[in-house]
């Protein structure tokens, strides 16, 4: 179908997602949110910590938790390939909790950016996972 093109979402240990979707929003470093539709002009860019979505032809949405990495759109495909990634149902909610206020409470007393990146691989299981923050 024209409306649709091939989304792979791959890290090192497992491939989370590979089918078709309408639309992926993922998120680039340094470059905010991004959205690719089919038809997508060539693209390559990095990721940093983000909740990327995968919208499925059926209207559901796939939520995905990347933790760095690369996306490359081309030939109507988009690939993203994480350092690390979790499904967003398979997120421990409470084990996402204790991380963010860990990193808080280290961010307190220092800005150091491994505490901004535990931060944020926080933040984004916790929004593939359905909660605010």
């Amino acid at each position: 179908m024209a409306n649709l093109m091939t989304v792979e979402v791959v890290s090192p240990e497992q491939v989370l997602y590979s089918g078709e979707a309408t639309m992926v929003i993922t998120r680039t470093l340094g470059g905010g949110e991004i959205a690719f539709q089919p038809g997508h002009a060539a693209f390559l860019g990095a990721l940093t910590e983000n909740h990327t979505r995968v919208f499925l032809a059926d209207g559901a949405v796939e939520d995905i938790a990347v933790h760095g990495g690369f996306v490359e759109v081309s030939n109507n495909k988009v690939s993203i390939l994480s350092d690390a990634a979790e499904l967003g149902s398979a997120i421990d909610i409470e084990r996402a909790r204790i991380a963010k206020e860990r990193a808080e409470d280290r961010l307190r007393h220092e800005h150091d950016a491994e505490a901004l990146s535990a931060l944020g691989r926080a933040h984004a299981r916790l929004r593939a996972a359905g909660i605010t923050v």
